[in-house]
């Protein structure tokens, strides 16, 4: 006689079995000069990366700048000023800060703004310089009265 099928035990497999959730360490690159970030980057994206280091060596030369989550943070006295990051076809400035932080009357930043916003380029001529220069300015303002308060 066959037992019913919903007495039949399950054969647990190695692969089944529950494990605990991996915990990964910080990255290697955390910390590193950005450097061969950039060196790393098609031809097309290069470009338009170097023109926004450019600027962002301008508007806050004190800014520093390390590697984080792959991608070169600009910080002052510690405190986040931007990121840029670069993929296939694009490259974004990416902007921390509450809604409301930049001006932006032409709507070229993305974003639902919640805790920032970003501008995303596929070219280096439709790279604002002068709108950068400004959420730049503003990006440095905020972090050297956030690191003031803290």
């Amino acid at each position: 006689m066959k037992k019913p099928a919903a007495a039949k035990k399950k054969k647990i497999t190695a692969s089944a079995k529950k494990t605990s959730p991996r915990k990964f360490g910080p990255r290697a690159d955390l910390g590193a000069p950005v450097d061969e970030f950039f060196g790393k980057q098609p031809a097309p994206m290069r470009a338009i990366l170097d023109e926004l280091r450019k600027l962002v060596e301008q508007t806050a030369p004190e800014a520093t700048a390390s590697l984080k989550w792959g991608m070169p943070f600009y910080t002052v006295g510690g405190a986040t000023m931007c990121a840029l990051a670069g993929h296939k076809a694009h490259v974004n400035l990416i902007l921390a800060g509450p809604p409301g932080t930049y001006a932006d009357p032409q709507g070229l930043l993305e974003g639902d703004g919640k805790t920032g916003k970003h501008l995303k380029l596929r070219s280096l001529d439709d790279l604002p310089r002068a709108a950068v220069r400004g959420w730049l300015r503003t990006a440095a303002q905020r972090a050297r009265a956030q690191t003031r308060q803290g």
